[in-house]
């Protein structure tokens, strides 16, 4: 087991120093852990201990995970090299154009990202689904979580279904992974750096304020961001309608049943057939 993790770690960083070129500040410095309770948990005492903004462009991977967790405190199955598993320190509050606006797009941004990166590297036709999940044909094959470290750093967590293995068998309805989608064997290095240098191009887009680009690739990416039946909860209680795409800040819009518009910023929403 210690030689198979030295040869991941050593396989990673090599992938890295020869992408080196597209990944503009991240991945300086980059940390491989063979087992970890969660990578954004790593990530985040890192930011506390070094001081701001020296925690950016960090970017952690752990071949497992025994605590991985998705939005709303989800547990994000992270089985020993089935999976990519990485965090990825990044600074929107300091960014050049609108900070404010660029911290409220960092998860739309990593989502594009994530799916630019998937698609070159394994070939395969994402989708979106609000806020950040990737999908194929259906079913989940990747997620994000983003969780601020300070005022202007954020750590964005991802998690790609690389094997079959990467989901319990009670998911196969819901979850695929990269294999499972005829992608045959593929190399989690090469997933790596595709998706760092993808998010590497997203990441400048929010720094220098081209949040237009960003929207209208997501927007690209999101076929259930306008006319798909949702549901979610409110302090009034349950509502549902319809999707009627996202706001220039990433919030989705919902025409409700009642003929109200919606704008959902967070929360559970339910997509129904």
């Amino acid at each position: 087991m210690r030689s198979s993790c030295t040869d991941d770690r050593q396989r990673y960083a090599e992938a890295i120093e020869r992408a080196r070129s597209r990944l503009g500040s991240l991945a300086e410095p980059f940390v491989f852990l063979p087992a970890t309770g969660s990578t954004n948990d790593v990530a985040l005492a890192r930011c506390a201990e070094r001081a701001a903004p020296g925690s950016h462009g960090l970017v952690v991977v752990a071949d497992e995970q025994t605590a991985g967790r998705g939005r709303r405190g989800r547990t994000w199955f992270s089985p020993p090299r089935a999976g990519l598993y990485v965090s990825v320190v990044l600074s929107p509050g300091s960014a050049r154009v609108h900070p404010a606006r660029a911290l409220s797009l960092v998860t739309i941004a990593a989502g594009v990202a994530l799916a630019e990166g998937v698609a070159e590297a394994a070939r395969l036709e994402i989708d979106l689904k609000w806020p950040n999940d990737l999908y194929v044909g259906g079913r989940k094959l990747a997620g994000v979580l983003a969780e601020r470290a300070s005022d202007a750093l954020v750590v964005v967590g991802y998690g790609i279904n690389i094997a079959p293995s990467a989901f319990p068998p009670e998911l196969r309805d819901r979850a695929t992974s990269i294999e499972s989608e005829g992608a045959g064997a593929i190399d989690r290095a090469h997933v790596l750096v595709e998706t760092l240098a993808a998010l590497a191009r997203r990441y400048d887009d929010l720094l220098d304020g081209r949040f237009d680009a960003i929207l209208d690739a997501w927007r690209a990416r999101a076929p259930g961001a306008e006319g798909a039946r949702v549901s979610w909860s409110t302090n009034a209680g349950a509502m549902s309608g319809v999707t009627a795409g996202i706001d220039d800040d990433g919030a989705l819009l919902v025409r409700a049943d009642d003929g109200a518009t919606y704008r959902i910023v967070g929360g559970e929403v339910i997509w129904t057939p």
